[in-house]
């Protein structure tokens, strides 16, 4: 073998070279990086951030924004703050070194600060009390603000008189036990009950103030079912990152889920339905969207799903609620999360598709009428009807299911109707909450119409439905049919043993299902996986 001689020149030149590329700073990029002790706290706590920045030239300056409104709260390298207020909040560091080099880290949605520390057991142990006592007035107290909007004491004792007179439950007993749990970040009590003909738990959930926002009645804490992931779902071909949609105030912490291997990648965005909803559209055990999400990553198929506004920021919704509509609620949480995708590597930009479920079928037409970046719509139990009929109508079905609607039920069903005859008619007065909204979001949602704005677009669609779904029905389905089927790029395709949540079962589909595990079926992520390839 032929040895080449090296001039000791030439080998001093290139140790001298290698060891200050190691040694000077100033080559290495500046990377702002921070961290904190805890990112929850009760108010008056003390978090503790710490500095991690590393490249540049030092000595560096700090200007740390602990809650995002652009004001500098500290220069310290490694300061301490602390809230006087529940919520969320994003925090930004700048960071300047010694040649002016600048850098700003953004970790949104990052400290959570609830209300001062309360014994929720005790409260949640109250609330149940003074419910099954009939002090119903004094029950509504324990609520916050859009619960005392949205349930009255009179249906209160409505409700409680239904539980103790059904025959599945018959008259209190007692308490038996409580159980504290967490549901997507909020605290929650389940109160174990006893009935003469069964038990249930009372499951009891807090907002950061410590004040009821919700509460259900689910199977007993000891009896209390897991999520199961699907078995079709492989872990080990697709990695989740946890990111933030959205800017300012609204941002919302969020869970990219990418295939692996050599992108770039189909993506599809999932938009919630109705109601405060979690990332995974949590409901009872099942995490539809968490199916949908590793069903389609792992198949070749990015998902971005996020915390819905109304359950990420409930506090700054009920100070804006006369002014709020879904552009707030839905749609411009969507739209971000759509510009998100198309500048995020390892997608590809011109195959960015929205996955709706029910009122989020519903709006993205509405949605993709407001971005060039969509390339397609996938609808699952999207209504046609107006949210108001949509409300009536599985109200009745509930009252239907044990073969009789009783007096009471009646009279139920004549308030609703009567409340809906207000939205349809905008009969409701400045700052009064009918159906659980304003005159604002009521007028905005009367004046859209799902099937023409879909008529309207030129993209493809895929439109399913559960044939077993009390919640939109068959009904709503063909209606879908009947307006698109001539609409070049439009399919349908209908389950027969599918519920609202595209989970099987058999007879008829009812609210007591969905405290029942299951997974969306694999024929749904089939059918998905082969549109979007086609």
């Amino acid at each position: 073998m032929r040895r080449i001689a090296i001039p000791c020149a030439l080998i001093l030149f290139l140790i001298t070279s290698l060891l200050s590329g190691c040694t000077n700073e100033a080559t290495v990029p500046l990377a702002t990086e921070f961290s904190a002790l805890s990112t929850e706290a009760k108010v008056g706590e003390v978090i503790n951030f710490t500095d991690a920045t590393t490249g540049g030239t030092s000595p560096y300056t700090y200007e740390w924004d602990f809650d995002d409104d652009a004001i500098t709260d500290s220069t310290e390298a490694n300061p301490s703050h602390m809230y006087s207020e529940p919520d969320t909040y994003s925090i930004s560091l700048k960071v300047t070194d010694a040649d002016g080099n600048i850098d700003t880290k953004t970790k949104g949605a990052y400290i959570t600060i609830a209300s001062e520390i309360k014994d929720l057991e005790a409260i949640a142990r109250r609330f149940v009390e003074l419910f099954s006592d009939g002090k119903f007035s004094e029950t509504t107290e324990l609520f916050n603000a859009e619960m005392n909007k949205a349930l009255t004491s009179e249906a209160l004792e409505t409700m409680w008189e239904d539980l103790t007179s059904s025959e599945q439950f018959g008259s209190f007993k007692g308490i038996v036990s409580t159980t504290p749990i967490e549901i997507s970040g909020y605290e929650a009590v389940i109160v174990t009950c006893e009935f003469s003909k069964s038990s249930v738990g009372i499951r009891t959930i807090f907002d950061h103030e410590a004040k009821i926002a919700g509460f259900q009645f689910v199977p007993p804490a000891e009896q209390e079912i897991q999520y199961q992931e699907p078995a079709y779902a492989k872990p080990e071909s697709f990695t989740e990152t946890e990111c933030t949609v959205g800017t300012g105030n609204w941002q919302l912490p969020a869970t990219l889920t990418l295939p692996k291997g050599i992108g770039a990648f189909p993506a599809v965005v999932l938009v919630h339905g109705s109601g405060p909803n979690d990332r995974d559209e949590t409901i009872g055990p099942n995490r539809p969207f968490k199916d949908l999400a590793w069903g389609l990553a792992t198949q070749g198929i990015a998902v971005l799903r996020y915390e819905k506004r109304t359950k990420q920021h409930p506090t700054k919704i009920l100070d804006m609620i006369e002014d709020f509509t879904v552009n707030e609620e839905t749609i411009e949480d969507a739209l971000a999360a759509i510009n998100m995708l198309g500048e995020t590597e390892g997608i590809d930009p011109n195959r960015i598709f929205i996955l709706g479920h029910s009122m989020g079928g519903m709006l993205a037409p509405r949605i993709a009428s407001q971005s060039d970046e969509v390339d397609g719509l996938i609808l699952l139990a999207s209504n046609t009807k107006n949210l108001p009929d949509v409300i009536l109508e599985q109200t009745s079905y509930i009252f239907s299911l044990d073969g009789e609607i009783s007096d009471d039920e009646s009279k139920q069903l004549e308030e609703i109707s009567n409340q809906v005859n207000k939205v349809k008619e905008l009969d409701i007065d400045e700052g009064a909450i009918v159906l659980g909204a304003s005159r604002a979001y009521w007028a905005d949602l009367m004046a859209y119409d799902p099937v023409k704005t879909a008529s309207e677009l030129t993209l493809p669609m895929l439109i399913l439905q559960g044939e077993r779904d009390y919640q939109v029905t068959m009904e709503d389905f063909d209606t879908w049919k009947e307006s698109l089927a001539k609409q070049e790029g439009v399919s349908f395709k209908s389950y027969p043993n599918l519920n609202h949540l595209f989970i099987a079962g058999s007879d008829k589909s009812t609210p007591a299902e969905y405290s029942q595990s299951g997974n969306v079926a694999q024929a749904v992520i089939n059918d998905i996986v082969g549109w979007i390839k086609s």
